[in-house]
């Protein structure tokens, strides 16, 4: 492939990538904004000790002699784990899109998108308010935490040095590591019908939890209590008015 044949290539990619985001820009803003409140209030809990593990082991690698600014900063953000990361929820959400259209283009199953966002809806709106929760099933069962141990288990010889690919490589294993935010989401991306918003969407989640991880990986979980306890009186409201959107995205399915 020649040199104008990539750029051509690359254009029609963010052409389409462009029309995506016309279409679906509520969809995508969703899961930003439900990555942002959801990383602060239960990522950074969650995955906070596996970013400080790797924030650790990474700057154990630099000598003192050559320790500065940069390098610390470098090695709090662990990039190439969000990367692989993003990878991971960008392939769930492609196939689960696809899937889903698939099985909604089928007669009498229109049904499903509808389903998938007012399930979302319901998901996030418990985040915001008590009691809806109890309407919702649980995701606490012996397979999660099976599956989850089995991820951490493959994952863990990457921690020794969680830099360039091997980094990139736990971002990728850790990614399926079950997370009852990561449901909601996925059923939000899974209702587009599209492959590729349901990555972009996936994406955008991930770009979402990014902020609180890396005031972790900053400045360690102090910081991240401060800045959850900062964005949390935000919370309820931001997942209400995602609820919200959802909610009205799942009526006009119905209505059209």
């Amino acid at each position: 492939m020649d040199a104008h044949s990539a750029l051509s290539l690359l254009e029609a990619g963010l052409n389409q990538c462009a029309v995506v985001i016309d279409r679906d820009g509520g969809l995508l803003l969703a899961l930003l904004t439900a990555g942002l409140v959801g990383g602060t209030t239960h990522c950074a809990g969650m995955c906070g000790p596996f970013v400080l593990a790797q924030v650790t082991a990474r700057l154990e690698q630099v000598p003192a002699s050559r320790m500065s600014e940069f390098h610390r900063l470098a090695g709090a953000a662990v990039l190439p784990y969000h990367l692989g990361r993003g990878t991971t929820y960008a392939l769930i959400g492609a196939v689960a899109a696809s899937v889903a259209g698939h099985v909604g283009a089928l007669p009498g199953l229109k049904w499903v998108s509808v389903a998938l966002l007012a399930f979302a809806a319901l998901f996030f709106l418990a985040y915001a308010v008590k009691g809806v929760s109890a309407w919702l099933p649980k995701f606490d069962g012996a397979f999660q935490r099976w599956w989850g141990e089995r991820v951490s288990r493959w994952a863990r010889p990457l921690f020794g040095n969680p830099t360039g690919w091997r980094g990139y490589g736990l971002g990728l294993a850790l990614g399926f590591i079950p997370c009852g935010l990561l449901y909601g989401a996925v059923a939000v991306a899974a209702a587009s019908g599209s492959a590729l918003t349901g990555a972009l969407g996936m994406l955008a989640f991930t770009l979402g939890t990014i902020p609180s991880l890396l005031a972790v990986g900053i400045a360690g979980h102090l910081a991240g209590r401060t800045w959850r306890t900062a964005v949390a009186r935000a919370a309820p409201a931001i997942m209400v008015v995602n609820a919200g959107v959802l909610g009205w995205m799942a009526w006009r399915m119905i209505v059209t």
